[in-house]
């Protein structure tokens, strides 16, 4: 272990919206894991490597439920003490996933593809009849996202702004006051078990009525806690990891002209490009912390039990051990197992819905929009910083 004192401050600062701080790359290099400080001040140790990354994510000797402990090492100032489905480990993350699982299901996703279709087209419209620029952030990235899951969950829309106010707090590492972010995870939860409470007594087509449903049968319910956490997590991962994802994508593809006028000749290779833009340009480039359960190695070099690791796949996904010529986006790219979505127990679990609305905007837009071009200098596109999940916070556009 390095002394404390030596360890590097974490996260790292980005050299541009897009691109990672090149000391991932180094890191790389030079060693399986490093030795960082993270935004708590605890010790942790940073996984860089594609093959480490994958193993740690797969292996249950490194505990998601173990940074709920008291006195474990947590990643942010403010404690994130959730009994959610992100934060168990077997048997009970298996118990709560399979009761999930019955019910967003792949055909309920496929069912909300004309849904996704009808809403981007509505923005579009909105957007064009402004004129000929926009910020497609505030037009686009965000406003779809939070339709299709408030239309999956059966949360009203028009309570958008309140809980995505709440939700920016709620993602908040240091972005926010510690006050600010604890308040904000107590609202949330009241707003979930109150909308549960207003589904059990007049329960819809929706996946929230559906889950409420489930927690009330006697095979295997879920306690209150969990199906308030399960909504909690949907709400939260189904527009902020797919809005921020949204902006970076088109922001990668309207700085690689090349790469967008493959896709504008052949938008039948839109479904392998939204694989590749996961890959170099996803929305944070950590998963959640790890506590390692007992003594064990990642790559060649000794982990303690009790020690912390934060698995990088936005590093792990620009591995040249993996990925030939890893850094070159490239739309026509085949192989496709990137580290975005996550790997083992805890893959992600709205994957799929995040794929549907990638391939849907992207499509749409660059045929609906020729012409459309970045209407700012790169260095001049502010991103967000300090959060779980961040991307571009404006993306002006023109056409």
């Amino acid at each position: 272990m390095t002394d404390q004192d030596e360890r590097m401050d974490f996260p790292f600062d980005r050299t541009s919206p897009l691109h990672p701080c090149p000391h991932y790359a180094r890191l790389r290099e030079q060693a399986a894991l490093a030795d960082i400080r993270m935004p708590s001040g605890d010790p942790g140790r940073l996984v860089t490597r594609y093959e480490d990354v994958r193993a740690v994510l797969s292996d249950a000797r490194f505990s998601r439920a173990a940074t709920l402990e008291d006195g474990a090492p947590r990643y942010g100032p403010a404690p994130q003490k959730f009994k959610t489905l992100l934060n168990m480990d077997d048997p009970e993350h298996s118990r709560v996933r399979r009761l999930v699982s019955r019910e967003f299901t792949v055909r309920r996703v496929a069912g909300l593809r004309p849904r996704i279709q009808q809403a981007t087209d509505r923005l579009l419209d909105e957007m064009a009849a402004q004129g000929n620029e926009a910020d497609l952030v505030k037009a686009l990235a965000f406003p779809l996202p939070v339709a299709m899951i408030c239309e999956l969950l059966g949360v009203p829309y028009e309570d958008r702004e309140q809980f995505g106010e709440w939700s920016d707090s709620f993602m908040a590492i240091t972005a926010r006051p510690v006050e600010q972010i604890l308040a904000a995870q107590i609202a949330l939860y009241q707003y979930l078990s109150g909308l549960i409470a207003a589904k059990r007594e007049n329960p819809g087509a929706d996946l929230l009525s559906a889950l409420t449903q489930i927690s009330d049968a006697d095979d295997g319910r879920l306690s209150e806690e969990e199906l308030t956490f399960l909504g909690v997590s949907l709400l939260l991962a189904g527009h902020e990891t797919t809005a921020n994802q949204i902006g970076n994508s088109v922001l990668a593809l309207l700085t690689h002209p090349d790469q967008l006028e493959i896709l504008r000749k052949e938008p039948e290779l839109v479904p392998g490009a939204v694989e590749e833009l996961l890959r170099l340009f996803p929305p944070g480039d950590e998963l959640l912390l790890r506590i390692a359960l007992e003594d064990v190695e990642v790559g060649g070099i000794p982990v303690k039990a009790g020690e912390a690791l934060l698995p990088s796949p936005g590093s792990a996904n620009r591995d040249d051990r993996h990925f030939e010529q890893a850094e070159t986006f490239d739309v026509r790219r085949q192989q496709v197992d990137h580290l975005t979505f996550g790997q083992g127990a805890h893959y992600c679990l709205g994957s799929g819905l995040a794929r549907a609305e990638l391939q849907i905007v992207i499509e749409t837009l660059i045929r609906r929009f020729p012409t459309l071009r970045l209407n700012a200098e790169l260095a001049d596109i502010p991103r967000q910083t300090g959060r779980l999940v961040h991307g571009v916070s404006r993306l002006p556009v023109a056409w």
